[in-house]
């Protein structure tokens, strides 16, 4: 099921950047200029996130207290839209979880709203889980073909038994074969939580048209008779928004030996930290003058990923550009991993002292953004509050 934010910002060019950021997140918006109209809103729908510009302090205030009186919006995030003469502290007694201080620029933004994101409560379902064992393969940022099992599904999410702990904040392909069937489902998901003994609750963010029909099919056979719910265990995921993300084998909490995504050669384990991002590039093949318009999810100074619905083979040369407000990055690499319908991962191949620092600025540019980010006191969402 989607998550939903309500947006009050009277200022148009703020609205259209936060809409268009978390519309990209998955996050489907509804907008409001003036706290009457907000407060009306909330009072008829439920919402998982709240922005509030504070330009007028008092009204936003009112209607933070407002959500939080209401039953439906104790557990809501919310964002407070702050300039420096307002009262954070203030707005903080009120009930909000997060500042975004002005002027709203987009790379802060971005790393603000999908540590927002990664807190919002996600378990709201609308239909029951269904018990089922079934072996999975697990790809995420620097490891491929975990072994994992299947221990309950729904058309929205699932929990598994993982072999190791999974990073709190990128997305995990992977596949598997439901109970009678031969055709592999292939889908990408995020975690919700994780427990000590190896448990981790997913929601599905991608599922390919194709493995949607199956998992449907499957769920309408065997829900009515093997429906259960699987309670929310307290979650060991952090709050992401001032720190990059460590994906090497021992920071990651990972084993040693894990198989590397992205490496300069099968006995080359990368030990590159590997940083989270979401930025707009164009991706070449080698020869051919027609870009591929893409995503860049996480980049180190080995290997990048790249998301896009038709990745290139295992093997292929690459350019990718990509340009941002402060850097420009041109680089090559070779496609070392493919997942149909989601991406690949590639590896960077710097020849040069240019090529390097090309990509260091990146790197730099992106911890920075992420450690100007403001996170406030945050409840824990982790805890099920039925």
């Amino acid at each position: 099921m989607a998550l939903t934010s309500l947006v009050v910002c009277a200022d148009e060019s703020t609205s259209r950047l936060l809409r268009h950021i978390l519309e990209n997140l998955g996050i489907s918006v509804e907008h409001s200029k003036a706290g009457t109209d907000a407060r009306a809103r909330l009072n008829h729908k439920r919402f998982d996130s709240i922005l509030i510009d504070c330009e007028n302090e008092a009204e936003a205030t009112e209607v933070v207290r407002a959500a939080r009186a209401c039953s439906r919006h104790r557990n809501a995030l919310v964002v407070a839209i702050a300039g420096k003469e307002n009262n954070v502290r203030q707005m903080f007694a009120a009930g909000t979880n997060f500042v975004l201080y002005k002027p709203v620029s987009e790379d802060r933004a971005w790393s603000s709203l999908r540590a927002a994101r990664s807190l919002m409560k996600r378990e709201r379902r609308r239909s029951g889980r269904v018990a089922v064992h079934t072996q999975a393969a697990l790809d995420y940022s620097n490891v491929e073909n975990v072994p994992a099992t299947l221990i309950d599904l729904s058309g929205e999410g699932t929990a598994v038994q993982s072999e190791r702990k999974l990073p709190p904040d990128c997305k995990v392909y992977f596949q598997f074969a439901l109970p009678g069937h031969a055709a592999l489902i292939r889908l990408s998901g995020e975690v919700v939580w994780q427990d000590a003994g190896g448990r981790v609750g997913m929601r599905f963010v991608t599922v390919p048209t194709a493995s949607r029909r199956l998992l449907s099919e499957w769920l309408k056979e065997n829900v009515a008779s093997t429906a259960v719910r699987v309670p929310i265990l307290p979650g060991i995921v952090a709050p992401i928004a001032k720190t990059t993300v460590p994906v090497s084998g021992p920071s990651a909490g990972q084993a040693d030996n894990g198989v590397a995504r992205l490496r300069a050669s099968p006995g080359n384990r990368r030990a590159q930290s590997r940083h989270a991002c979401r930025l707009g590039a164009d991706v070449y093949r080698m020869g051919v003058a027609v870009p591929t318009r893409c995503s860049l999810t996480d980049i180190s100074s080995g290997g990048c990923y790249v998301e896009m619905s038709m990745p290139f083979p295992p093997g292929t040369s690459v350019e990718i550009i990509v340009r941002t407000h402060h850097v420009k990055l041109r680089t090559q690499g070779v496609v070392q991993s493919t997942h149909p319908s989601f991406g690949m991962g590639v590896k960077l191949v710097l020849t040069t002292p240019e090529d390097h620092d090309q990509v260091q600025s990146l790197i730099h540019l992106l911890a920075q953004s992420a450690n100007d980010s403001h996170v406030g006191p945050i409840p824990d969402p982790w805890t099920r509050q039925d």
